[in-house]
């Protein structure tokens, strides 16, 4: 199987130690693609700088609603520029609404919600978006605002039925984490999987968080190689085979992120 990790963050502090052990064991299990994901000036440096070492890391650049109170014009223009300057930097997030730990204030994660989409369709970037608990005004944003050739995934899809349908209207792909995988909190996601149009779908680890069963027993930390354990759940909920899926998903990544890994 062909895989690729459409959204991780192995720049985090807890990889320093054994980062390219991390990315070799996922390159030895076939997973030819890997995306980490920016959320500050910080990691998205870091981001670029261990893409710069490996050909088949890409990265984005952004700034996580979680930290919008920070969304400065100086912040952005040096944001701008790592898109310009690096090749690397192929989308433009994680950014959304997220108003269940509200770390930002409501208006100033909406200033900058806005003021990204407008960065990244300036910049004819696709979008890593990120939402929590923003009833509707997330989608409202969306709805309103841009282009129709704008491309972007929903990270970490956890929604209703009725938020999955109005995103795939919208154009988007879905994101499944490992949360797929889980007994209990996947139970509701597992009812959604299977009526997601194949050709919408990414799978991505979100490593170093949501580690996916069964590895989920006995590693803490996730990583880029568990990715194939949800590919696998999946396929098996769909009934599908889990090679030519795993082929059909690593083309939509590449379509998403305009690449050619």
């Amino acid at each position: 199987m062909i895989l690729f990790d459409s959204h991780c963050h192995i720049d985090d502090n807890c990889y320093d130690k054994d980062r390219q052990d991390v990315i070799d064991r996922a390159e030895a299990e076939n997973i030819q693609g890997i995306m980490i994901v920016g959320i500050d000036i910080e990691t998205s440096l870091k981001a670029i700088e261990i893409a710069r070492e490996n050909d088949h890391i890409i990265t984005s650049v952004g700034i996580h609603p979680h930290d919008a109170k920070q969304c400065s014009a100086d912040t952005m223009n040096a944001l701008i520029r790592l898109a310009m300057e690096n090749s690397c930097v192929k989308a433009w997030g994680e950014i959304g609404l997220d108003y269940n730990r509200m770390f930002s204030p409501e208006k100033d994660q909406e200033d900058c919600f806005k003021t990204q989409l407008e960065a990244a369709d300036n910049l004819d970037l696709p979008l890593i978006f990120h939402e929590r608990d923003s009833k509707g005004r997330f989608y409202d944003i969306l709805k309103s605002d841009g282009p129709k050739s704008r491309k972007g995934v929903i990270h970490c899809f956890s929604g209703t039925k009725e938020e999955l349908f109005k995103y795939l209207d919208l154009g988007y792909y879905i994101g499944i984490t490992g949360i797929l995988t889980l007994q209990k909190r996947g139970e509701y996601l597992r009812t959604l999987a299977p009526l997601i149009p194949e050709d919408r779908i990414l799978i991505e680890t979100d490593a170093p968080y949501l580690t996916p069963a069964p590895q989920k027993n006995k590693n803490r930390r996730n990583e880029p190689v568990f990715v194939k354990s949800v590919l696998l759940k999946l396929a098996e909920i769909r009934k599908s085979d889990p090679k030519a899926l795993a082929q059909t998903i690593f083309n939509n990544t590449r379509t998403l992120y305009n690449v050619d890994l």
